[in-house]
């Protein structure tokens, strides 16, 4: 059987756009033999053909809604991978994605990175042009695995980071919950009270005259209160929010904020554990694949998501620059404990710093899962006693001036 001739682009290690051409059966054993050469398939072509071969129609991969989050990344990342490691070319994959996702903000990104690749341009390059969608840190892994030739495990590393930290932050929301949803109730009821109730009462104790007893007396006193500036508040509340907002975006105030986050007693070490966390991961995947450890460390800190914690790792860094080891800048720093500094130290004596790190975030990952399942134990009956003990003490101070009705209406008389 007559081989056909293909005419291919790749990039080298370097980055250089290589054109050549080579005999095969098809374009996925073209593709398999230039990756197995160490280079990027960017288009494989048959000599007097389409761009490496009719493109399937019938892929379909599911739904991804709204603007672009971690977790439809995630998924996308691991779809990418799978189809570069089946021997498909960059413009192919990136067609199918395109053509198939259902997601319309991240199918418009895939439409400019194809065609800017198509151009000649680096995949990386490409992604870069859309720093909304694709952060420093995927850039750097996907850069990381053109130049070592294996563009689907920087993929899948990639892929496999985003859910963890999309399986970590679901952890935390479904802790934070409950709370959140039993103090929402609690404001409704207590607002439906004084605006709606509270003031029922009080025209029926008014007609019957006499003195109401001191706690009813400042139950009708705040429904005044709160019936009359109810609109100022709800602007008020509105207001506290914007420049709370505002606030934080600040340099200075984002340090505040951070700083009374890590404080603030039990959660202040669930939120350190998540950056922590979120520090080894990053930089274990960074190191993994093969990106220089300033560059590692300066997107890390990007990161983060700590001010606090960022500080830290510019002391590492300056460190690095200096000679010394990555470990030695951690050391002594409140923010990361000395089993970290230990286990950084011990995996760059071994030269296994990337497995270490790894196994960091595996062990605080469980740290915080028992955390949030102790908080989440412990908060869900004190929120009980909150929300009852809030409505009843209010329904008490209503009711208190029925136990003594003969008198009060006594007295009005």
């Amino acid at each position: 059987m007559a081989q056909t001739t293909f005419a291919y682009k790749v990039r080298d290690s370097s980055g250089k756009l290589i054109e050549g051409t080579l005999d095969a059966d098809n374009d996925k054993l073209v593709a398999t033999r230039l990756r197995s050469m160490g280079y990027v398939p960017v288009e494989i072509a048959a000599k007097g053909g389409g761009a490496g071969g009719a493109m399937k129609k019938d892929l379909h991969f599911p739904g991804m809604g709204g603007r672009v989050p971690l977790k439809v990344l995630a998924l996308f990342s691991r779809q990418f991978a799978t189809l570069v490691n089946a021997g498909l070319t960059l413009i192919r994959a990136l067609a199918i994605l395109e053509e198939q996702t259902e997601h319309a903000a991240l199918s418009k990104v895939l439409t400019d990175v194809r065609l800017q690749v198509e151009r000649g341009v680096a995949l990386s390059e490409a992604l870069s042009s859309h720093p909304k969608v694709f952060g420093h840190l995927y850039i750097a892994m996907i850069r990381a695995g053109e130049a070592s030739g294996g563009l689907d495990r920087a993929l899948l590393s990639l892929a496999e980071t985003m859910e963890k930290q999309v399986a970590l932050r679901g952890r935390i929301k479904s802790a934070m919950a409950y709370p959140v949803t039993a103090m929402c109730i609690v404001v409704a009821i207590a607002s439906a009270i004084l605006l709606f109730i509270v003031p029922i009462f009080k025209g029926i104790y008014k007609t019957l005259g006499g003195t109401l007893p001191g706690p009813t007396l400042i139950l009708v006193d705040i429904s005044n209160a709160v019936v009359h500036f109810f609109p100022f508040v709800l602007v008020g509340l509105v207001l506290l929010v914007i420049a709370m907002r505002w606030f934080i975006s600040r340099p200075d105030g984002r340090v505040l904020w951070d700083t009374t986050k890590l404080k603030v007693p039990i959660f202040g070490g669930l939120v350190r554990k998540t950056a922590l966390s979120r520090f080894s991961s990053t930089l274990s995947a960074l190191l993994r694949a093969g990106v220089p450890v300033l560059e590692a460390l300066e997107i890390t800190r990007e990161t983060v998501g700590n001010v606090v914690v960022a500080k830290g790792i510019d002391s590492v860094i300056d460190g690095v620059k200096s000679g010394e080891p990555l470990a030695a800048g951690l050391h002594g720093h409140p923010v990361f404990p000395s089993m970290v500094t230990h286990m950084m130290s011990v995996g760059e004596e071994t030269g296994a710093l990337d497995d270490m790190l790894g196994k960091v975030s595996k062990f605080l990952d469980e740290e915080i899962e028992r955390t949030v399942d102790a908080l989440t134990s412990l908060l869900e009956p004190l929120m009980i006693v909150v929300l009852g003990g809030a409505v009843g003490a209010m329904v008490i101070c209503l009711y208190l001036p029925m136990f003594n009705v003969d008198t009060l209406v006594n007295k009005g008389q």
